[in-house]
């Protein structure tokens, strides 16, 4: 009967023991663990407080940039230089013509100059020679109605010469053969007779056309103006094109001056390079230490444990715009070229121009 009670008091006395122990240890590990998480949670705090520092007083740093042949500005600016070297080789072609047809038309012209004047002086001469000889024709035509009167009286003549030779003949004075003879001979009269009133009704005719402004002299006056109305032409045409080809040459220089200012941009490097081309987005409060040939340096952690992973090869005029790495906010600068000997800093969020950013 005695044997419960002393296994009842032996329990009793460890109980008291064994749960303060516990308790303690648990306050003592949750303490630890508070305090740890504090340290953890301020050292985070002091971490995050000194990178907002480090990024807000340091003006080295730089933030890499990947531009890709298929990005929405890329394909933009290819397709405005496509369209702008299109314009320009259509440019050239149109004012190598034009420069040709301007060749060709003042060939055109001084063929035209030269004609006019051997035309002018053919008209002075042909006028000279009409006054000189229109009043010989008409002197002529003169001699020539005399000289017909007088043939015409012969004519009327030859007429009773004609009957007189029918008459011997029925007479049988004469022969058939010589009655023949005789009226060849009055016929051959005739003819000339005929041909001398054809001659003086030529030779008005010849009278006419020296002495006033006929149809031939209007033809020749007509070519004349033809001529000059031609070279007026010609003229205008030509200034025409030569104002054009002005135009199209201003045209060409800025297209070309644009094509320059757009291979110095970094959209160009990415259209046209066949090989990977790295930059780097500097704001403009980090213009100082950006110069041709700067060292640019990698960092663990964005700041520690920096090593040199190439130079500054470009420096580019435009302004860009970028999201703060740090930040996230909206930032002003510029784009830098990098030749960079370790390509994969193209991937780090920063890079730091010139120098370590802590010495190490």
């Amino acid at each position: 009967m005695a044997t419960p009670p002393i296994k009842k008091l032996s329990a009793n006395p460890k109980s008291p023991l064994l749960q303060p122990m516990f308790y303690k240890s648990v306050v003592t590990i949750y303490r630890i663990f508070a305090i740890v998480t504090l340290y953890v949670v301020l050292g985070g705090v002091l971490a995050y407080g000194f990178v907002m520092g480090f990024y807000a007083l340091n003006t080295s740093w730089a933030a890499p940039v990947i531009l890709s042949p298929v990005d929405d500005k890329s394909l933009d600016f290819t397709e405005k230089l496509v369209t702008s070297r299109q314009s320009l080789e259509e440019l050239n072609v149109d004012k190598k013509r034009l420069d040709e047809s301007i060749d060709e038309m003042n060939k055109h012209k001084a063929a035209l100059l030269a004609l006019e004047p051997e035309l002018q002086a053919a008209i002075s001469r042909e006028r000279k020679h009409n006054q000189a000889t229109g009043p010989e024709l008409l002197a002529l035509d003169r001699q020539k109605q005399s000289d017909n009167l007088k043939t015409q009286a012969v004519i009327t003549q030859v007429k009773e010469v004609e009957a007189t030779i029918d008459r011997d003949l029925a007479a049988g004075l004469i022969t058939k053969g010589d009655a023949a003879m005789q009226r060849a001979a009055l016929n051959q009269t005739q003819s000339s007779y005929t041909d001398s009133k054809i001659g003086e009704v030529l030779l008005t005719d010849n009278i006419l056309e020296k002495t006033t402004t006929d149809t031939k002299s209007l033809d020749v006056l007509d070519k004349q103006a033809e001529l000059v109305s031609e070279i007026a032409q010609l003229d205008i045409a030509i200034g025409v094109a030569q104002k054009q080809g002005y135009e199209e040459t201003k045209q060409i220089d800025r297209l070309k001056q644009a094509l320059t200012t757009a291979k110095q941009t970094p959209y160009y490097l990415t259209a046209s390079g066949d090989s990977t081309v790295y930059f780097a987005f500097v704001p403009y409060d980090n213009r100082n230490n950006v110069s041709l040939g700067t060292a640019v340096y990698d960092c663990y952690l964005n700041m520690v444990l920096c090593e040199k992973a190439g130079t500054v090869k470009q420096i580019f005029a435009g302004e860009e715009h970028a999201i703060h790495p740090i930040f996230r906010t909206d930032m002003r600068g510029f784009l830098i070229q990098l030749q960079l000997d370790h390509p994969e800093s193209a991937k780090s969020k920063t890079v730091f121009l010139n120098r370590k950013p802590l010495l190490f």
